[in-house]
């Protein structure tokens, strides 16, 4: 054996091997959606060919054009009746008396081109803070369903909350509601062929997401649908934070409490949540849902204090620009007061690093609030990775200890927040197709300013002397971390 090794396995595989490695370097530079990521990648793959290309075929950067052909496909026959959707008649105007100028509607015109939607007034919306809150909700909404019901989750777990969710999904069907699942098939690749069987017989229409349907593309794990929408009738509708699974409740004794943040709408912005919904559906099905694009909203149809003026930001690989980035970066520039950020991972790229130190720099209330509790081990260091440079231009960074968090969560001054599927990392800013619904108003941003208050009474302010008390070996651990972020 040791003879084999030596006299053909070394002369022959390793020098291929390291051939191989200094190909998908090139391709991995070419290719890479930014330069910190082709870096890790080039010198993994030229350096240690052995570990980095089976990560790098999994993981790496794909093509994907099936993706963005199916939406030019789509866009195109549902044009004319996705009109009101795409573009509403009744947009959001700036209003002289509440002080914004030119700049303020620069700023809300960005918004709406990267989300290629208008801010739509007319909306009642509402936080749903934690699991309880938000499956009650979401239960009630579906038990009362006439038509459809629209469900999309990353994550859906045959455990007690996923078995009374499918229960409800299977009574609405039975009652004649039409009913859609679409689940990412790797976030839910534990979800047995019963449960999803179970569902089909009753008359759901079931599908898992797959980010590339040709067989064992590099795509199908790196590309994922991470969002989480619920939609009822296309006039309500649930976004935010929380899977389907026992731990979004509190019950995985190594991830509890669990805090999380939902969101509850209904009115016109309804439209765009079902839009994304039904691009993803048509990309894996080819079938154009008949669903309802007229939701009641406007001035007249809201009660008095309920008229949010809200926009639905759909961001993923397929965009022509960098959208869910782009979607924080000018968050964080428009700034002048405050801007706080609540998200599970901190793994800002370098141009929304340097975004949040101009605003701290500028005078502005930069927080950024991570769980100290992980259910990743390198994520555990990720925070006192970039410690030392946002806090150095004057941005805070809070330890969340009471449980884990996963909401992901931002208020910028007193004039929008946003509830989002996108974490603040290079995951979701790049890779992910997520989901943000982002609400202007004073009262719903202080809303969200209030419930991140309350969650800073159980946070830590972290600093760079906490990094310096720390073992030698956690500091190198950091380091390391700080080195591999951009594919994490």
């Amino acid at each position: 054996m040791l003879q084999l090794i030596t006299e053909y396995f070394i002369p022959t595989v390793v020098p291929l091997a390291y051939l191989l490695g200094f190909g998908f370097a090139i391709d991995a530079i070419v290719k890479t959606r930014t330069s910190q990521g082709a870096t890790a990648w080039a010198l993994g793959l030229v350096l240690m060919p052995f570990l980095s290309l089976p990560m790098y075929w999994v993981f790496g950067r794909a093509r994907f054009s099936n993706y963005i052909n199916a939406l030019r496909s789509f866009d195109a026959q549902v044009e004319k009746m996705l009109r009101g959707a795409r573009a509403p008649a009744e947009t959001v105007a700036i209003d002289p008396k509440e002080g914004h100028d030119r700049r303020a509607q620069g700023e809300l015109r960005a918004f709406e081109q990267l989300a290629t939607l208008n801010f739509t007034p007319g909306n009642s919306v509402s936080l749903l803070i934690d699991g309880d809150e938000t499956f009650r909700s979401i239960f009630e909404a579906i038990d009362e369903a006439e038509n459809y019901v629209l469900v999309q989750f990353y994550i859906v777990r045959d455990d007690i909350v996923g078995g009374q969710f499918r229960d409800r999904l299977i009574h609405a069907a039975r009652r004649g509601v039409r009913v859609y699942l679409l689940y990412d098939e790797v976030g839910s690749y534990k979800l047995g062929r019963k449960y999803v069987g179970s569902l089909r017989d009753a008359g759901v229409h079931v599908a898992g997401f797959s980010g590339n349907r040709r067989w064992l593309s590099r795509f199908r794990l790196n590309f994922r649908n991470h969002r989480k929408i619920v939609i009822v009738d296309g006039k309500s509708a649930f976004m935010g934070g929380l899977n389907v699974g026992d731990e979004y409740l509190g019950r995985d004794k190594k991830l509890t409490p669990w805090r999380d943040t939902h969101l509850a709408i209904s009115g016109p912005a309804v439209s765009g949540l079902q839009y994304s919904f039904a691009r993803d559906w048509y990309y894996g099905h080819q079938v154009t849902l008949d669903l309802n694009w007229t939701a009641p909203g406007g001035q007249a149809s809201v009660k008095k204090g309920d008229d949010q003026q809200a926009l639905v930001l759909a961001s993923g690989p397929a965009d022509n620009l960098e959208t869910c980035g782009l979607l924080f970066t000018h968050a964080i520039e428009s700034a002048e007061e405050r801007v706080w950020i609540a998200s599970p991972y901190f793994v800002p790229d370098g141009r929304v690093l340097g975004a949040l130190q101009l605003a701290a720099l500028r005078g502005v209330d930069v927080r950024i609030i991570v769980p100290k509790m992980t259910d990743n081990v390198l994520f555990k260091y990720v925070p006192y990775a970039y410690l030392p440079e946002v806090e150095k231009a004057g941005a805070k960074v809070y330890l969340y200890e009471e449980g884990f968090m996963h909401q992901k969560v931002f208020v910028v001054d007193h004039d929008y927040a946003a509830v989002s599927t996108a974490n603040f990392d290079y995951r979701s800013f790049l890779y992910n197709f997520e989901i943000t619904c982002l609400i202007r108003g004073r009262t719903f941003s202080e809303d969200v300013a209030t419930m991140l208050e309350n969650d800073l009474l159980s946070c830590v302010q972290l600093s760079r002397q906490s990094l310096e008390e720390h073992t030698f070996f956690f500091r190198v651990a950091t380091s390391i971390t700080r080195l591999i972020a951009p594919i994490l």
